[in-house]
Parts: structure tokens; sequence; C-alpha cells
């Protein structure tokens, strides 16, 4: 499906659309890292691994866009695309493999460091699919 970036003064304001779960977090991811970088400049060189976990949805939400965050900027590394599972077991995890390269900031043309998710203003629903929207403080 997709995502789109809904106007807010200064911020990344995201909503997304989804069959499913995985594919709403795919979206997320994607959305997360294009705010970023150009995600098409980047090149599967290498790998990390990472995992994201939450009580509910909103938790996972907050910290899989809280561990991506972290592997761009903290971690400079450029993320082409990632491989993970959702696991529901009293909460939720996931287990993410992101394949990419170094990040290097006029290849992959760094436009804005996300300083953190926030759970103001985020939505989760799922009927007929899955819609998101959360807000990253930039």
């Amino acid at each position: 499906m997709s995502y789109k970036f809904l106007d807010h003064a200064t911020d990344a304001f995201v909503e997304v659309t989804a069959k499913d779960l995985k594919e709403a977090f795919a979206l997320t991811a994607d959305a997360v890292i294009n705010i970023t970088i150009d995600q098409d400049k980047v090149e599967e060189l290498d790998q990390k691994e990472f995992s994201a976990q939450g009580k509910d949805l909103r938790y996972l939400l907050f910290s899989w866009l809280e561990e991506i965050t972290f592997v761009l900027i903290t971690e400079g590394f450029a993320i082409r695309r990632i491989e993970f599972d959702i696991i529901e077991n009293n909460g939720y995890s996931i287990n993410a493999k992101a394949f990419g390269e170094t990040l290097d900031l006029k290849k992959h043309n760094f436009k804005v460091e996300i300083k953190a998710p926030t759970f103001y203003e985020m939505e989760i629903k799922q009927n007929d699919g899955v819609f998101m929207r959360f807000l990253l403080d930039l």
C-alpha cells in the first residue's frame, strides 16, 4: 500500500496504510529511511541485526522507529532494505536484519537527523487492513 507525509510545522508526521501488520511496519521503516537519506542510492554491501519489543503495538511501533533511527543515525548505517518477522507472545517483538552500507552523507544525500519518535499523535487501527500515524521529532 503506501505511506505519505502529512503537514506539520516542525516534525515529520507520517501516515501509513497497509494490508497487514508486516507491510505496515515495512512501510514505516521505508518512511523513516527516506526522511533521512535517499534509500535508492544505498548498496547492499553489509548487514546489521537489530530487534524491537513492545507490550502492545504502540510500544512496538515506538521501539521499531527508535531502533531504525539508531541504526541510521547513531551507528551510521545506510539501510537499503530490512527483512524481519513480527512475533506475538506476551507482547510483541521484531527480529530484523538491515541490508546496506556505511552512511556517506554525500552519496546517500543525507537530509535531516531524526531525534526520536514520539507517542504524541500516534495511532494504530486494524480494520480491513492497517492504518498508522506517527510523529518523528526532527
